[in-house]
């Protein structure tokens, strides 16, 4: 495996969860050219202001971790800003990068772009053979629209460009919005507000019973640099690339009353944990296969109890962000 420290590499979406993840995970690798940009000084959503971007700031590598994300809550109530503006960025990154020459990119994706009832776990081979979950749809959809404009300018003209497909993620920079947040920073803050204020119980979503699978951003970081400096074979126009598409987990799941539980533990909340089955559960499983990446010698670190406490402790020293 080839690890070009050298090289020029742009983050997109640096102050994000995943991005800074990988910028942090870049500098320790030894990477001294990491360009990155606020959304003050670059709005990804504007095609010009994107490609003037590249015409004028020439980049190697490029690690597309910008988008709008969310939980159910979010999802479920602004599905036209989840498929619009994950689209626009996407296409406004892949496309700029390809027209100023940049060989080698890396898309970000997300395991909602497989089907609600796929097979357990989810293979790669898995994605459009069935029915969406109808709470994530549009952003699915969106980050479906990704692999296939990677695919396709791989197709056509030959480029790199790769696409990682993440599980659940959590860490460092997560989102803790108390209604738009996913759900381990979303129990985390609401067990940590519950024992500062000494509640009896804390009501929990849904019936406790999906399984889900978890990554800590910082593995997440590392896998994804692994898979853009993965050697790969020399690319024809009009073939498919052999890591166009990769699962990216840890191949082992839980129940959401199981994370509850543990989340409660991390914590050090002592009350009692309720359920409210009137709310969604999203899909019954979400377990990715992640053989193919095993297989090419990369897999987790950080064990889920583990990055739970980390995660807590990131928001324990953060929480003057998150009140209100």
């Amino acid at each position: 495996m080839h690890t070009p420290r050298d090289q020029t590499v742009f983050v997109a979406g640096h102050q994000g969860m995943v991005g800074s993840a990988i910028v942090r995970h870049l500098k320790a690798l030894g990477y001294q050219n990491i360009v990155t940009t606020s959304r003050d000084e670059l709005d990804l959503s504007n095609q010009q202001a994107v490609q003037d971007f590249f015409a004028s700031t020439p980049v190697n590598h490029v690690y597309l971790a910008a988008a709008k994300v969310g939980g159910i809550h979010a999802n479920s109530t602004y599905p036209a800003e989840f498929i619009y503006k994950n689209l626009t960025i996407e296409s406004n990154i892949i496309h700029s990068a390809h027209r100023t020459g940049v060989q080698k990119l890396l898309f970000l994706g997300s395991s909602c772009i497989y089907p609600k009832m796929a097979e357990q776990p989810m293979r790669e081979d898995a994605l459009l053979t069935g029915i969406l979950e109808p709470t994530n749809e549009p952003y699915a959809i969106a980050k479906i629209a990704g692999i296939k404009l990677c695919e396709s300018y791989n197709r056509q003209y030959g480029r790199d460009y790769r696409s990682v497909m993440p599980t659940n993620l959590y860490g460092p920079n997560d989102n803790f919005h108390p209604e738009n947040s996913h759900v381990i920073p979303a129990l985390l803050r609401r067990f940590h507000v519950a024992k500062e204020r000494g509640d009896a119980k804390v009501t929990a979503w849904g019936t406790g019973t999906p399984m889900r699978e978890f990554l800590h951003v910082d593995d997440m970081a590392a896998a994804s640099v692994f898979v853009m400096n993965l050697d790969n074979p020399t690319y024809q126009k009009h073939t498919q690339p052999m890591l166009s598409h990769i699962n990216v987990g840890t191949g082992v799941d839980c129940t959401i009353r199981e994370l509850t539980e543990t989340v409660a533990k991390v914590v050090g909340f002592e009350g009692n944990i309720e359920w409210d089955p009137s709310k969604p559960d999203g899909a019954p499983r979400k377990l990715m296969d992640v053989s193919r990446l095993r297989n090419l010698g990369w897999s987790y670190a950080i064990e889920l109890e583990d990055g739970l406490h980390n995660a807590y402790q990131w928001f324990l020293n953060n929480q003057d962000h998150f009140r209100g």
